[in-house]
């Protein structure tokens, strides 16, 4: 773990052994904080606060430009590492997110710079009033193994960036990439206590986090289930939550099918189906819905190369613990019991070096009460259930208690935005996949809903990790 500067080990001595999904292969010792450990981090972060929150923006702005630098020169060293503890394919996946973790970094140092304050008028004659904003404190983050190096830095960096320090706490089934993640900012060779890296359970070093009244703030992403703990947590404090989604895409009569398809493909099978921003249901139109099943059913069997991830032709790899896994077979066995028709896959795969390897799944005839379609089954699954109208997909997708994000696919852009404005997400991609998002745009639940409170996305989680100082000049 990284507190205050240096490197350290578990206060208690206590280790863990990390496997990967990919291998199976024993990978490293991994530390196992406990509540003192988190408390050591904290008080660091409080002790660096001052000091880091005065200097100049410019100043953050180098640092964060620094940690860029070394993550680009250590780039394959960091895919490498993400493809073996969290099992993305190297070539099709893994690079892609280190590159996208290297411009999140600088395009926080660019936002910090940017971030302004600005000068109201006074009712009062002769006085001046600046507006300026302020860094909150330290920072806790806990982040989740899905996506271990750009979700962190989603909350990490602009918080660094606005004059926050941190302390970040990662899953614990991919502890090992976020400890390679966690090396390159220390390399970057940050002010002492600024960053601060602690592991170990979720339950233990995760809620002293966000409890301890040492932290301000605390930004999360991960399962609504444990948002919802953490929010009652860090009460009195301020949250950015990013939590579940159950986003549709939907596919309406006159939408281009072929176009439709490979977007649910990248929607249903990107990261094995573990993301968020999955197309965890396909709500199509029944006057097109076999046609559009036919040409799913055919992007698949051509685009969805299920293997070992080291391999360049492999395109889904692994998924990424058995929690995972299990949830995949109870899904698919319900829809099936159900009535739901597998189209293709619908089982384990064998032959590999784990039993985490999930064969790319479409089903049609869905009900939409079953659990593929109600609940967040993160995996590599296209469940399609029928709709007789657009008035009939918004319909649906309000049903759920998730708010995150909704895709259409439509010939008439008129009924894409009726569709926006009829739905409770807090994105709509219109002919685009679910999975489609800029790192500089809002992105983040809608209220009311399961999904979470605040945006991530460029200068968006900048004002949330800030707040405005009213001085008055007389």
């Amino acid at each position: 773990m990284f507190v205050a500067g240096e490197w350290q080990a578990a206060a208690s001595g206590e280790e863990v052994r990390a496997l990967s999904p990919a291998t199976g292969e024993d990978i490293g010792a991994v530390a196992q904080g406990d509540r003192h450990d988190a408390q050591r981090a904290i008080d660091a972060a409080v002790r660096a606060f001052p000091s880091w929150s005065r200097e100049t923006a410019f100043a953050r702005a180098a640092a964060l430009h620094r940690i860029a630098d070394v993550c680009e020169s250590r780039r394959d060293e960091l895919a490498r590492a993400l493809t073996l503890d969290q099992g993305k394919p190297l070539e099709a996946e893994a690079y892609d997110e280190v590159d996208e973790l290297i411009v999140m970094w600088r395009a926080a140092a660019e936002d910090g710079v940017r971030l302004e304050g600005f000068i109201p008028p006074s009712s009062s004659p002769g006085k001046r009033v600046l507006l300026m904003r302020r860094a909150l404190g330290p920072v806790a983050v806990v982040t989740p193994w899905n996506w271990p190096y750009t979700m962190p830095a989603e909350i990490v960096a602009p918080a660094l960036a606005a004059g926050n320090t941190v302390v970040w706490t990662p899953a614990s089934t991919t502890a090992v990439c976020s400890g390679l993640l966690a090396d390159c900012v220390a390399e970057a060779d940050l002010p002492d206590g600024v960053f601060n890296f602690v592991l170990g359970p979720g339950s233990v070093v995760g809620d002293e986090l966000v409890s301890n009244r040492g932290t301000v703030a605390v930004g999360f992403i991960g399962s609504t289930e444990t948002g919802n703990r953490i929010a009652e947590r860090a009460a009195g404090k301020t949250l950015l939550l990013e939590m579940g989604g159950n986003g549709p895409l939907v596919v309406l009569d006159g939408a281009d099918l072929d176009a439709a398809a490979e977007a649910a493909v990248s929607a249903c099978f990107l990261c094995a189906g573990q993301s968020c921003t999955a197309g965890e249901r396909l709500l199509v139109q029944e006057s097109v819905r076999a046609e559009f099943v036919e040409r799913l059913a055919a992007r698949v069997a051509a685009d969805v190369r299920l293997g070992d991830p080291f391999d360049s032709t492999t395109t889904m790899g692994p998924l990424n613990n058995e929690g995972v896994a299990s949830k995949m077979d109870e899904h698919v066995s319900d829809a099936v019991r159900r009535g739901a028709r597998v189209v293709a896959g619908g089982s384990r795969a064998d032959g590999f070096a784990t039993d985490l390897y999930w064969s790319a799944t479409v089903l049609d005839d869905v009900p939409p009460e079953a659990a593929a379609a109600v609940e967040e089954t993160f995996g590599p699954i296209a469940p399609i259930v029928s709709v007789d109208s657009l008035d009939h997909a918004i319909e649906l997708t309000n049903a759920s208690p998730y708010g995150l994000l909704a895709a259409v696919f439509t010939g008439d852009v008129m009924d894409g935005l009726r569709y926006a404005d009829g739905v409770k997400t807090g994105l709509v991609n219109i002919n685009e996949t679910t999975n489609y998002w800029e790192n500089h745009l809002p992105f983040g639940g809608r209220a009311g809903t399961d999904s979470g409170t605040g945006r991530v996305g460029g200068r968006h989680a900048i004002e949330r990790l800030t707040e405005l100082q009213t001085i008055v000049i007389g």
